[in-house]
């Protein structure tokens, strides 16, 4: 994608620390962005030396919002410590924001963490995204909108792809032609006309959809428990030597 002009130098502006990487999140890297939809930078910080062993500590977490020529952006990045242990914790959040392709920021660090990607995929990735799947559905049965329900066939999309091939796909227009249902690239095509709009009028009955749905997370159950990845993930013990590399200035 293009970001819209300025808006990486003004975050740049907005950010107290080194970056190890940013990457677009959020309905951009979902492969439906509408004209308006916000964008969701996220990434790693690196925390300077002083703010770990000193009596200050530096923020593990650093967000901020603002409005960039009538499209809100956000940004929000953690610092490298607490960024691999959400990935060990089986964070899908974190794991698809490493994965991106659509990368605004990066360096060597970036690159090597990357290349930990294969040995931190585990079964256990499966919890968040069914998880977040069904969580976005009862919003979409409390309050409609096309918005929240391709977050979830994009939730259980991902994290079925995940667990049959250990790949972080998050682009439901690439996964909805292999996993289906039909009529998700035209809600797709929909959701691009209008950021926070209702369901077409053609839109499948609720009793379809919520069929649908429950398919898509049996299908995910039953791809997570026959599927090859392990259980749990054997990069710990070389993300804790990345870490301490990184933070005495030798990666």
């Amino acid at each position: 994608m293009r970001l819209p002009e300025g808006l990486h130098a003004r975050m740049a502006e907005l950010h107290p620390y080194p970056r190890a990487f940013v990457t677009v999140s959020g309905a951009h890297l979902y492969g439906f962005p509408s004209a308006d939809s916000d964008v969701d930078l996220r990434g790693v910080h690196l925390l300077p030396l002083e703010e770990l062993v000193g009596l200050t500590e530096g923020r593990t977490t650093f967000t901020r919002m603002w409005d960039h020529d009538g499209v809100e952006a956000d940004v929000v990045t953690h610092d490298l410590a607490k960024f691999c242990t959400l990935l060990l914790r089986r964070s899908g959040d974190v794991l698809e924001q490493l994965a991106s392709p659509l990368v605004v920021e990066t360096t060597p660090q970036h690159e090597e963490l990357r290349g930990h990607l294969p040995r931190l995929v585990t079964t256990r990735f499966a919890h968040h995204y069914l998880g977040f799947g069904q969580a976005r559905w009862r919003a979409f049965q409390e309050h409609g909108g096309l918005k929240a329900l391709l977050y979830t066939h994009r939730a259980l999309h991902t994290g079925i792809h995940l667990m049959r091939t250990g790949e972080v796909e998050a682009d439901l227009t690439r996964l909805a032609p292999e996993y289906g249902p039909d009529y998700l690239p035209d809600l797709i095509a929909a959701k691009a006309a209008a950021e926070r709009g209702g369901l077409p009028s053609w839109a499948p009955s609720h009793a379809r959809l919520a069929d649908d749905v429950a398919g898509l997370v049996e299908r995910l159950t039953h791809e997570r428990d026959k599927s090859n990845l392990p259980d749990e993930s054997p990069a710990e013990v070389d993300l804790h030597a990345f870490v301490v590399r990184v933070r005495l200035g030798r990666a």
